[in-house]
């Protein structure tokens, strides 16, 4: 008797009003193609499994779900790993993710989510596709908001030529520091820097940004993205502390960038 054919693991992204007030309608940000696929979906690996639910429940709503609810089998990746990474740096979790996806091996199809955007971008979850890579299993990556892509084309800076650096340092002097050494490669080398921060500490970065960076570099915000709400400002130093504006609002997940 032959093995079964091995699983396909879908990189299923979800909406990026995670921890908002407000919900975007999910037709308004995924396509129907990558809402019907995950609906048939039965299999999860995710960051939260109450989180994942509320995304299925979401879901139910508009296309029916393979398996009721109750019966859709969760998995949470490690806390160590979505909060470390696991790619060897420094604090990083050391995972090997082949265990977690038993399923693939005797056919099941698998999703990996995101508590908001593409999994495995910005966020957990590439252990897992490693592992799948690994396993010889197939992976397709449904189309879905990517905040990133999104904050960078609005900003104005180099598209060409960008990179994501996660999350700054917390204490003060480290994460002056590290402005420092972004601008300088930014400005030498025109490559666009792109950060994020936890939404309760938007306010601490803002006022570092506006403190330790030249006047003349750009530098762009993006929040609430996809919602109604959304703002993307894109202006000089110099410009934002003549504005004095208020600090980016300590609920709503921003992405910042900085360049020419």
């Amino acid at each position: 008797m032959s093995a079964p054919k091995i699983g396909t693991l879908y990189l299923v992204p979800a909406p990026l009003d995670f921890g908002c007030d407000a919900e975007v309608a999910l037709t308004e940000v995924l396509p129907d193609g990558t809402l019907r696929q995950a609906a048939q979906l039965t299999h999860w690996i995710c960051e939260n499994a109450k989180s994942c639910r509320a995304y299925l429940k979401r879901i139910a709503d508009l296309h029916p779900l393979a398996l009721p609810l109750q019966q859709q089998q969760i998995t949470e990746l490690p806390r160590e790993v979505h909060k470390k990474g696991d790619h060897g740096a420094k604090g990083s979790a050391s995972f090997d993710a082949r265990a977690l996806l038993a399923p693939l091996l005797a056919g099941q199809d698998m999703g990996l989510a995101s508590e908001a955007g593409m999994p495995a971008v910005a966020d957990p979850g590439s252990s897992v596709v490693r592992a799948a890579h690994e396993l010889g299993a197939r992976v397709v990556p449904l189309v879905g908001p990517v905040s990133l892509l999104l904050a960078l084309a609005a900003s104005g800076l180099n598209g060409q030529n960008f990179a994501f650096v996660g999350y700054l340092p917390q204490d003060a002097a480290e994460r002056a520091q590290r402005l420092r050494q972004l601008e300088t490669l930014a400005l030498k080398s025109g490559q666009a820097q792109l950060f994020i921060e936890t939404p309760y500490r938007n306010a601490a970065l803002w006022q570092a940004l506006l403190q330790h960076l030249q006047p003349g570099t750009r530098l762009a915000t993006a929040a609430g993205l996809t919602l109604a709400q959304a703002q993307v400002q894109s202006r000089s130093v110099a410009q934002w502390r003549a504005l004095n504006p208020a600090p980016p609002d300590k609920h709503v997940p921003v992405v910042f960038a900085l360049g020419q």
